[in-house]
Parts: structure tokens; sequence; C-alpha cells
């Protein structure tokens, strides 16, 4: 992908592409035929999240953030806790139409994405050994792996991505200028997001992924 101004938007959240159930025409194919052969073995699949805005970003950080404000945190403390599961508006992989959250349809209750539900036992684990041996096979691989090595966001298993777009699409990000999200009006906690901050976010958090994601 050429770096240009609407590669720009693009990859921040800010035009939406053309979508498939909230995915990228391409991801949508692959994944509902991973759907298909999932059922064939008993797997229902279920997409719980796949295409944010940068608007729809930025509704669950500042959700997040006032949320600990309101619990007695610091502002730089409020950051901290939002970021281990959740991207800063601009930043999120959701962005791009190539990442899917999933669990396995349930009829009975709406489960949180908690990775305790992955966990042998557990409502998930089923699903979650399903994907561990399949889901490369349709393109898509685990992004926050359970690494200890690993920084950034905490092990998300639910999380996957198209790796054959998204790898040349994180080539392209990292290219944006991405202090400018600092000047983006109501993103809560802004006034904390220094050059060194988001420097040290882009590091830890945007490339905090699986080896195999990133930009050889």
């Amino acid at each position: 992908m050429i770096f240009n101004k609407d590669n720009y938007e693009f990859l921040m959240g800010m035009s939406i592409p053309k979508l498939i159930n909230t995915l990228l025409p391409e991801v949508n194919t692959a994944f509902q035929e991973m759907v298909l052969n999932a059922k064939k073995e008993g797997i229902f699949i279920k997409l719980k999240s796949g295409y944010r805005s940068f608007d729809f970003q930025k509704r669950i950080w500042n959700r997040k953030y006032d949320n600990y404000i309101k619990k007695g945190y610091s502002p730089k403390s409020a950051i901290n806790k939002v970021k281990e599961y959740s991207a800063l508006p601009g930043t999120s992989r959701h962005h791009w139409g190539t990442d899917i959250d999933i669990i396995e349809e349930n009829n009975l209750e709406e489960y949180e994405l908690q990775p305790i539900f992955f966990e042998e036992n557990q409502i998930f684990f089923r699903l979650h050994q399903w994907l561990n041996k399949n889901a490369h096979l349709y393109g898509f691989k685990l992004v926050y792996t359970k690494d200890s090595n690993r920084n950034g966001f905490n092990y998300e298993p639910w999380h996957y991505t198209y790796a054959p777009l998204s790898v040349s699409y994180l080539s392209t990000f990292l290219k944006i200028p991405i202090y400018q999200i600092k000047d983006v009006l109501q993103i809560q906690g802004k006034d904390f997001f220094s050059e060194a901050f988001l420097n040290k976010y882009i590091q830890e958090n945007v490339l905090g992924i699986n080896e195999e994601l990133k930009v050889k």
C-alpha cells in the first residue's frame, strides 16, 4: 500500500471503507469459509466485533477512562488501565477491517471477552483449540499472544487478524505521524499524550504483537 492522505484516513478509522459484515470483502470471504468449516466440526464461530471507526473507538476509550477516573484513578493511571485492552482511537487495528473479535455462538447469554473463558473446561475452550489448529489455514492469526516477552496489550485469545492484508497495513500505518492524534478533540487524557508517551505506545502496544505479524 502506498502512503497517502486516503490511506491515512482509512488506517486511522476516519474514513469508512467498503465493508461486508463489518469486514473488508476479502476478509469476509475468508471468515465465512472458516465459519462454515468450523460448523462442520461442531464449532459455531460468532463475530463479536469487526470494523470500528475512529469515533466508535473514541467512545470506548472515553467511557473506560471516565469510569477509572470516577473510581479515583489519576489521569495517568486511568490511561494505563484503559490501554491494557483498548487502543487509542486512531491506532486500533479494528480500523482496518481486517481484525476480528470472535467467540462461539451461545444462545443462553452474552459472554464478555475475558481470557479465562478460553481456558480448559471453560465455555470457549473448544473454540480456542480449533482456532489454534485451523485459523491460519484461512489467513487468520492471533494478534496478542500469551507470550511473557511481549509488551503492550494483554493477552486476547479472541482477537485474530487477516494477515495477508494487515501486515502490509501495519507497514503503512507506521509511516503516519501518529502524534497528530493528540490534537483530535474529545479524547480523554489527551493532555498526557506527549511525543515520548506516543513513541513508547507505538513500540509497546502497536508493535507488541505476534512476531509473525510484524513487518520484516
